[in-house]
């Protein structure tokens, strides 16, 4: 038998620095270190109880064992439309307008074999959450980097971007709460995202996989579809994972235009499954609740990311203070590489981090935290690098 010939896609899948960091972190355990690992975005909270009782009750419902609609459950979709208007006071039709999906992932996936051929260009901001690069990669698609300014609270500068890019333009990605940064976009940066994708006719796909999480109560992320017009250029892709605690349930759904929504569904239908029927009821508890326990889990982020960001702060570090999501993102010292540092970290503190070059070029001299570990762990991580701050140049 001859060489297996594989697809072009299959040989352009860059590698996982997920995977290759659980790597690192398994084989410095391994050598007998006791790493505390704040590298992931796994979420370490827990549903909470009345979310697991639907569940649990579910299960033994006979219907769940069945295939589920291939849109999703009409009271789940009831569920998101009912949430958009209730949180966010934007008004979406539950038949025509949103499409559930197996977490945020699986929708950016159905979203980018729609929207792009392969040589279209698609961009979003650097730093950016890195399976948008490996999407466009596999699409073939054309990679535009708007690099995101620290001065402009880490966002891209819109007005900076020449005309000719914007002309040739199929798809922006937006990300807030970002991943990496934790930065929150205002209404104004949306306004003149949809302002730009009516004049040049490009699609926007906003990622709201931390939506509910930022810091202040009175101050959470708004959404995109609430800007007007929107709905004519832009889908949101939701998750449960990160605001419900539900991240190994794999939920979440895509809201907005019309059109976009349903040759998505046409796509899915022939390359996707649906939601578990259980986990889909579990959903609609979440989603139809009064929010306060997702209120919780932003409280619960903006202690943890207090005990990091001001710990980071007293050793000198440069710390962007961010507005909402998971993570803490801040600046190597002395112009350090932030992959340098991070393997510094993991070797002198036990502490592990992803350094900033994983998510784009604009964040090689910067590092990022994840908030998702308990209080103690994350006072123990500060203590073990305060304890390495000769070693560690800081």
């Amino acid at each position: 038998m001859g060489a297996i010939r594989f697809s072009r896609v299959a040989q352009a899948i860059p590698p996982n620095i997920f995977a290759d960091m659980d790597v690192k972190v398994a084989r410095a355990i391994a050598g007998g270190a006791h790493v505390i690992d704040l590298s992931k975005g796994n979420p370490d909270a827990y549903p909470e109880a009345f979310i697991r009782d639907v569940a649990k009750r579910a299960v033994d419902d006979p219907h769940n064992a069945c295939y589920t609609p291939f849109d999703g459950k009409g009271e789940y979709l009831r569920a998101a439309a009912d949430w958009y208007r209730d949180v966010h006071g934007v008004n979406v039709d539950p038949e025509t307008e949103i499409f559930a999906v197996e977490g945020a992932v699986d929708g950016l996936a159905g979203l980018t074999a729609i929207l792009l051929d392969r040589g279209d260009a698609v961009a979003f901001a650097d730093p950016y959450y890195p399976s948008y690069h490996c999407m466009a990669v596999m699409a073939g698609a054309e990679e535009i980097l708007l690099p995101a300014v620290p001065s402009l609270g880490w966002l891209p500068d819109f007005d900076a971007v020449p005309a000719d890019v914007w002309r040739r333009l199929r798809v922006l990605v937006l990300n807030y709460p970002n991943n990496p940064t934790g930065a929150q976009a205002p209404v104004s940066f949306f306004e003149r995202a949809v302002a730009l994708a009516h004049e040049y006719g490009f699609v926007i796909v906003h990622d709201f996989a931390y939506t509910g999480l930022g810091v202040d109560p009175g101050n959470q992320q708004v959404s995109l579809l609430a800007v007007p017009g929107a709905l004519d250029v832009a889908v949101e892709v939701d998750s449960l994972s990160k605001q419900y605690a539900m991240a190994g349930w794999r939920a979440g759904f895509v809201a907005g235009n019309a059109e976009i929504v349903s040759h998505l569904k046409r796509y899915h239908y022939q390359m996707g499954s649906m939601i578990t029927g259980m986990i889909q009821d579990a959903g609609i508890a979440a989603l139809r609740s009064d929010q306060s326990c997702v209120a919780r889990l932003a409280a619960r982020y903006a202690r943890r990311r207090a005990i990091i960001a001001d710990g980071l702060r007293d050793l000198g570090l440069d710390v962007f203070d961010s507005a909402g999501g998971i993570f803490v993102w801040a600046r190597a010292p002395h112009d350090m590489d932030g992959s340098a540092f991070a393997e510094a970290v993991l070797r002198e503190a036990e502490v592990a981090i992803l350094p900033g070059s994983c998510f784009g070029r604009v964040g090689e001299r910067y590092v990022r935290f994840s908030l998702l570990k308990d209080e103690t762990q994350l006072v123990e991580a500060v203590q073990r690098l305060k304890s390495a701050r000769t070693v560690l140049g800081i």
